[in-house]
């Protein structure tokens, strides 16, 4: 997949192209029906299947208060895009210049004169340009005017009547429900960061373990024991998870991901990892020493091999 990030990127010959237009926060199941669709048409009418997205969920420029944990972060959110099959993708920068771009402007300068657009995706609730100005009814009039069709797209709507949004799979995940925040998305819920070290505690207990950074990208589940993945360049690894502070211990900072991999003893500082998340074993708990913190620690691996049997 080609990535481009700037419309001064994009060479003068790309196109003509299939394009749909988003956020894509987590690549869930809504947008991949999306990219489904926009695959589907542009082998047909032999387009290049490409998607615009953002470096940020435009309320981290325009409401940073209001922002949202992004789901996962550009590195995985491109890597997702690519794994859907997408040809291209330009990934814009959610600055004052983009923000402040009229939907003409943002329909001519980027999808017309850019990427050379003969059909354009979106959902029944698109909005574009300054303020969200643009709706689904300009697009297809600018449509006419610039030589591209529009394609409406309806939402992922499975049993219970809820449409797949990101906002869901965020309350799924503050709760811990991995499980049903995978079926959404499509791909298990992941964060990707820097192994660091940490204060080697797990070492000493016979359970090492490697400590993501604080600064790693994706939203973190809620606190407890996970059965999961970690995946190191082109090798995965099963093991067991550990999310938030450790209540046996002072000292430890909130919101900390260790991943103990299970049956390998690998060095991994320094390696910048995906932890990917399969099922929750258990909340977080405070025990009164370290033998019955031993004695649950074995009982965790032997449920984690269980739940990725």
């Amino acid at each position: 997949m080609k990535v481009f990030r700037s419309v001064d990127e994009i060479p003068a010959d790309f196109g003509p192209s299939a394009i749909t237009v988003g956020k894509f926060d987590g690549v869930h199941e809504g947008h991949r029906a999306v990219i489904r669709e926009l695959l589907a048409v542009a082998a047909k009418e032999n387009l290049v299947a490409t998607a615009v997205t953002f470096d940020r969920h435009p309320s981290t420029f325009l409401a940073p208060e209001r922002a949202p944990v992004a789901l996962v972060g550009n590195d995985q959110k491109l890597g997702l895009l690519a794994g859907a099959g997408l040809d291209a993708t330009l990934i814009l920068t959610f600055d004052a210049a983009l923000a402040f771009l009229t939907p003409v402007d943002f329909v001519q300068s980027i999808l017309v004169n850019g990427l050379h657009a003969r059909v354009v995706l979106v959902g029944r609730d698109f909005r574009f340009g300054f303020r969200g100005e643009g709706d689904v009814a300009m697009l297809t009039e600018l449509g006419l005017q610039h030589g591209f069709t529009v394609h409406i797209i309806d939402d992922v709507m499975p049993s219970g009547g809820r449409r797949v949004s990101s906002t869901w799979i965020r309350e799924l995940l503050a709760v811990g429900d991995v499980k049903t925040a995978a079926a959404l998305l499509g791909h298990a819920p992941a964060v990707q960061g820097e192994v660091v070290h940490g204060a080697k505690r797990g070492r000493e207990l016979g359970f090492p373990t490697a400590n993501l950074s604080p600064s790693s990208e994706g939203l973190i589940p809620a606190d407890g024991v996970y059965a999961g993945w970690l995946t190191d360049g082109d090798s995965r690894y099963p093991a067991a998870i550990s999310v938030g502070s450790n209540p046996t211990f002072d000292g430890v900072p909130p919101k900390q991901v260790e991943a103990f991999v299970l049956d390998e003893t690998i060095d991994l500082y320094g390696h910048v990892v995906l932890i990917a998340f399969a099922d929750r074993i258990r909340g977080m708990v405070k025990f009164t020493g370290i033998g019955p913190l031993i004695e649950q620690m074995n009982d965790d691996v032997e449920k984690v091999r269980e739940r990725l049997a």
